[in-house]
């Protein structure tokens, strides 16, 4: 391929996942700050994160499975329009009054299937496009994106909260969705991976038995999704509890969850900036152990700060070292896996994702109601700094960090 070819698949398919995005993270603050601000309960709260995630969980195997067997772009566009249809559905719901909490929850967890099928197959498709020497500077480039479309959408979601109903905001995620299949559909040409193009002789759960087999007999793999299982259920407070602790110390106004989704953002901004341009560390291990360290100790510090803008302060610090966790984790795994797996792969971190944080939610977010949100980011920030210590110290994993030669685009 060549280096205009490539630039030009890339821009399109980024252009039309960040379309598509805008549209849902307007539905996402929506629906988050209106649970928040209408009930102020941890126990709200765990119930929609339990919806938005344990769909990913029970589908992901089925997703992965999927992902490797078909035309991932097609998965993408099938995916986008099955969460179209449901907004579609739950705006015909509230506009005819017949909105609630409980319509939320069963909305957002089938939105969650649609998105079970979704991640694996974007996650997998990049490395389709891109050459291998070229994927952080591609996945960091898309999280300074995606955070600047985090940046605008909660100011504009809260706006229009402010001026419109909450169906109307979903009716944008409709619009931009089909705007987002639109570009892939027209103006996106690129093949099928090699095994979507050959029918498969396996069932599905032979195929899903093979995955799970190629996962635990790769030393890497076993080892990095235990840290991510353990990892994500200390993040859990810090995830989803700082906007709850926002509203009860600091004051349920909207505009300081806008702002602390807006600072945040801005940190991931330029988190993602200097991950484009530096790279990180030459062992992509070692720049996740200094991200890692450093998310601990952020996240004790907004458990212990008094004042709101020294806490935002932190927040905006905390954003910036996400992408520098996040993309050469991303990286290492395109880079790592086998494409004839890479769906699976990716399909079995979504269902760890989408477990151990609502996990962590069924624990912490009750607790949340009985004890102070302060005390369990400390807790939990202190076992991070722990957990970090044993990451960077495995020598599969640090050997792993080290990255690969260059070579074209995984079309094989």
């Amino acid at each position: 391929m060549t280096d205009t070819n490539w630039i030009k698949k890339i821009t399109w398919f980024l252009a039309s996942q960040t379309i598509s995005l805008f549209g849902t993270s307007l539905v996402q603050y929506a629906i988050m700050w209106h649970i928040t601000l209408k009930t102020q309960s941890g126990i709200m709260m765990t119930i929609a994160i339990l919806c938005g995630f344990l769909p990913i969980f029970f589908l992901s195997p089925f997703a992965g499975v999927w992902a490797d067997r078909y035309d991932r772009k097609k998965l993408i566009i099938a995916a986008d329009s099955f969460i179209a249809l449901a907004t579609l559905v739950l705006v015909v719901f509230f506009h005819l009054g017949y909105g609630s909490l409980w319509m939320l929850f069963a909305v957002s967890a089938i939105r969650a299937f649609g998105s079970a099928v979704q991640t694996p197959a974007v996650n997998s498709f990049i490395p389709q496009l891109v050459p291998v020497d070229k994927l952080t500077k591609v996945n960091a480039t898309n999280t300074s994106i995606q955070s600047m479309v985090n940046l605008l959408s909660p100011m504009i979601s809260g706006a229009l909260l402010s001026l419109i109903s909450i169906e109307y905001i979903f009716l944008i995620d409709v619009i931009t969705a089909a705007i987002g299949i639109f570009i892939l559909a027209f103006f996106l040409h690129t093949p099928p991976h090699a095994k979507a193009m050959k029918k498969s002789e396996n069932s599905y759960l032979a195929d899903m038995q093979a995955g799970l087999t190629y996962i635990r007999t790769h030393l890497f793999l076993k080892k990095y999704f235990i840290y991510l299982a353990v990892f994500f259920v200390l993040m859990a407070p810090a995830a989803f509890l700082t906007p709850l602790q926002v509203a009860r110390s600091f004051g349920d106004d909207v505009w300081r969850l806008t702002v602390l989704e807006v600072v945040f953002s801005i940190g991931m901004i330029l988190g993602g900036a200097l991950m484009a341009f530096w790279g990180g560390f030459k062992n992509r291990v070692h720049t996740m152990g200094m991200a890692s360290l450093f998310m601990g100790c952020f996240t004790v510090a907004l458990g212990i700060v008094p004042d709101f803008w020294v806490y935002i302060f932190f927040m905006g610090l905390f954003g910036c070292v996400m992408p520098l966790f996040n993309t050469p984790g991303m990286v290492l795994l395109q880079e790592t896996v086998e494409p004839d797996f890479m769906g699976r792969v990716f399909s079995v971190m979504g269902m760890i994702s989408s477990i151990m944080l609502p996990l962590g939610m069924i624990g912490f977010g009750p607790l949340a109601d009985v004890v102070k949100i302060e005390w369990l980011l400390l807790f939990t920030g202190i076992l991070i700094m722990g957990v970090t210590y044993f990451f960077i110290s495995d020598k599969v994993l640090v050997r792993a960090g080290i990255p690969l030669t260059p070579k074209s685009p995984q079309q094989e």
